[in-house]
């Protein structure tokens, strides 16, 4: 494990720990509004979040470290056995030692999958419709950029580049979408697959940029406390951002779409410390993790431009390319009112953008209330709503990609790449 020094609080944590805590309160208050957390800090949690920092996926580490191995050692792992294994029915005893321990730890099913649950969590992210995809794209993802690190990363990597953004949002709703599929957990299921794939491209990132990156600024590249707060903006952010455009969930979907993404943390690499299906654990982290967060950087302001951009380059299959400018305006126009909705007028400041009227959120209200309130107590609605949502989440994806045809999640980092 990398250690820091001249950091805050003795040394035992990177700089930007605490460092915008005041800022993190004020964005910490909306918080509030949709949960029964309290407002006090623990700090014993809040050290907890700095320890993280410095804590890494270390099997995924080793299965890193294997990949740069010289050509010929026995204990190397290439990118084909990678791809093959991940598609094989099981895990070879002939695969080298690091590919098989990461392989057999993700197909270990841990004993409190309930799988009952797990599918219901991923029918009640369908039920969702295109809510779940606006609150991912402007409150998560969007709004994860209003801090230093993750961000900084981003753009180093070139994750979210110019002319390169729109596909890269496609392929992280792709990867979201195959993982609350029926069925798409289960292991060698393709929901299965691209989460595996996925956690060995962060352990390869880590080791490419951990050589260059200023870790006592900010911690390892890829580390569990921003783990632990990506993991957070996919379920309990996701709900709660939800309920803001007039879902109506109930206590059971809420449970059971956290116990779907608790277990996508563990076949992420989550530290078992920062996963639980309980959502009022997950809204105290993330509160914990709102003060220790850095301060506004200048990548997180590029993103979120990049970001919100990308929306107006979407396909929507109008025939008429008038009519698909047109909608493509629309959308972008549509999701910068929400994004000010959610922002609020000092973020979209930090952020670089201009502050809409939100006008878009308040046509999201009354839509979702007829939806999910009028139309969804109706006999059979609430399975209506799910195979509506499905096919609004499909059209979605599609939209993202030029061809129609959604492509993989993002490659491996060359092996060549991850010595340098």
């Amino acid at each position: 494990m990398t250690q820091s020094s001249e950091v805050r609080d003795g040394g035992r944590f990177p700089r930007r720990f605490r460092e915008a805590e005041g800022r993190g309160r004020k964005i910490a208050r909306a918080l509030f509004l949709f949960t029964d957390i309290g407002k006090e800090v623990d700090e014993a949690l809040m050290e907890r979040v700095g320890d993280a920092l410095l804590q890494r996926d270390e099997l995924g580490a080793a299965l890193a470290a294997a990949m740069r191995l010289p050509a010929g050692d026995p204990g190397r792992v290439t990118h084909a056995q990678i791809g093959q294994a991940l598609r094989a029915a099981d895990v070879s005893r002939d695969l080298p030692p690091a590919l098989r321990e990461f392989l057999e730890q993700a197909r270990t099913v841990p004993e409190w999958v309930d799988w009952d649950r797990v599918e219901r969590g991923a029918a009640a992210y369908r039920f969702l419709g295109r809510n779940s995809g606006d609150v991912l794209t402007l409150l998560s993802l969007i709004g994860g950029y209003r801090f230093g690190g993750p961000a900084d990363l981003l753009v180093l990597t070139g994750g979210l580049s110019d002319g390169a953004t729109l596909r890269r949002l496609g392929e992280t709703t792709k990867w979201s979408h195959a993982v609350t599929r029926a069925g798409g957990l289960r292991p060698g299921a393709e929901g299965w697959r691209l989460t595996v794939h996925v956690r060995a491209m962060h352990a390869l990132i880590n080791a490419r940029f951990e050589p260059r990156w200023d870790t006592e600024r900010w911690g390892h590249p890829i580390n569990q406390a921003d783990q632990a707060g990506t993991l957070g903006l996919f379920d309990s952010t996701v709900i709660i951002g939800c309920l803001g455009l007039g879902v109506r969930l109930t206590r059971a979907q809420r449970d059971d779409l956290m116990h779907l993404w608790r277990y996508v943390g563990w076949l992420m690499g989550v530290s078992p410390d920062w996963l639980t299906d309980v959502e009022d654990v997950r809204h105290r982290w993330n509160h914990h993790i709102l003060l220790a967060a850095g301060g506004q950087t200048q990548a997180g302001r590029d993103l979120a431009r990049l970001t919100l951009d990308a929306q107006a380059e979407r396909g929507f299959g109008h025939r008429g390319a008038a009519v698909e400018r047109l909608h493509q305006r629309y959308e972008r126009a549509r999701q910068a009112s929400i994004l000010s909705a959610f922002m609020g007028k000092d973020s979209m400041r930090d952020l670089g953008l201009r502050r809409r009227f939100p006008w878009a959120l308040l046509l999201a209200l009354a839509g979702n209330t007829f939806r999910y309130r009028v139309l969804g107590a109706l006999p059979g609605g609430r399975e209506r709503l799910e195979a509506r949502g499905a096919r609004v989440q499909d059209r979605q994806l599609a939209s993202m990609f030029h061809d129609g045809r959604p492509a993989d999640v993002a490659r491996l980092p060359g092996a060549a790449r991850e010595a340098a």
